[in-house]
């Protein structure tokens, strides 16, 4: 099958995709991933929406495999998950791509036509409200929860729980206040937008830890209409095939 995705032609395959465009023919798209990743699941969930096929390499964050010699050297020099990589039509890489905001913007700049994940170009009012939505989960959300910092925060005596609790709750309240002016069904709109995609997996991180998410309202509205579509469900933790088999229905 071949469809237009802006100035590129894409030639879908069952097991693989080719995009031709003037300047480069994009061939295996390999997202390096770990189920619990809220990270992978922004990107697992962008290329569910996008119906772009993806091969999967799974990365073993809590053995540490993300900081061996194989993986630091030869995928991500930051030891962390997502990395995409991109391969073109003769399977030679042309690009690694090792964040996950660089990941949806790649994504949605190559295939903008294909379920946009951003306003319009013209509004540019809504596009900058999805952009700064993305940035309070970004960066102000998820960096201080990562698997890095909550070591650091174990050995210095401290509780998860305790610490998600304790910094989670600003930023979610920016996010409640910012979605009384943006929000329809979903965070900027009645349109799934790139910050739905850094939403859902944060709240299913908040509500592991118990973080009491009565106290945003809008936010939980958000969330519960998107987590049920299939394409999250697709993207979420409980869904991978990395995902322990004892874990798959749990929280």
């Amino acid at each position: 099958m071949v469809r237009k995705v802006s100035d590129v032609v894409l030639i879908q395959q069952p097991s693989r995709m080719s995009a031709i465009s003037s300047t480069l023919e994009v061939g295996e798209l390999i997202l390096y991933t770990y189920f619990r990743s809220y990270c992978s699941c922004r990107a697992r969930t962008a290329c569910a929406l996008k119906r772009i096929p993806l091969t999967f390499r799974y990365v073993n964050l809590i053995k540490g495999e993300q900081v061996l010699a194989p993986y630091i050297d030869a995928v991500n020099p930051n030891g962390t998950v997502p990395t995409l990589v991109v391969n073109d039509a003769s399977g030679k890489t042309v690009a690694k791509i090792t964040q996950s905001i660089a990941i949806l913007e790649f994504l949605e700049e190559a295939f903008p036509s294909t379920v946009p994940l951003l306003p319009p170009a013209s509004d540019h009012f809504q596009r900058a409200k999805v952009r700064e939505l993305v940035d309070i989960i970004a960066c102000d959300v998820q960096p201080p929860t990562n698997l890095r910092i909550l070591k650091t925060v174990n050995e210095l005596g401290a509780t998860n729980q305790v610490w998600f609790q304790g910094i989670m709750e600003k930023p979610l309240q920016a996010y409640e206040e910012v979605l009384v002016q943006t929000a329809g069904k979903y965070s900027v709109g009645d349109q799934i937008t790139l910050a739905d995609l850094c939403l859902a997996p944060a709240i299913e991180n908040a509500v592991r830890w118990e973080v009491d998410m009565s106290k945003f309202p809008n936010v939980m509205r958000v969330f519960d209409a998107i987590r049920v579509l299939p394409e999250f469900v697709q993207g979420d933790w409980r869904h991978q095939e990395d995902t322990p088999e004892a874990l798959r229905s749990g929280t």
